[in-house]
């Protein structure tokens, strides 16, 4: 009988998350600054809603996204 070789594959740090309604995924686990980074919102007036809550923007970079999360974002228009 032959001894078992565990598999060395690294298990998957994909994620799937829901942003205004359209599922997205990524490589890797991200917080709600990166999120906003990738979405090309940076330097943008946004207000972000996790699963319901409120995001402060001050916690944006200690708020790690899981997989499953559901995110609205609002950007802020101004104009007269």
């Amino acid at each position: 009988m032959q001894p078992r070789i565990a598999s060395l594959k690294q298990p998957s740090l994909m994620i799937s998350i829901t942003v205004n309604g359209e599922g997205r995924r990524f490589e890797q686990p991200l917080n709600c600054s990166e999120l906003i980074a990738r979405l090309d919102l940076g330097g943008k007036r946004v207000a972000l809603e996790r699963n319901g809550e409120i995001v402060p923007r001050s916690r944006f970079p200690e708020q790690t996204l899981a997989d499953g999360d559901r995110i609205e974002i609002v950007v802020a228009v101004g104009g007269g």
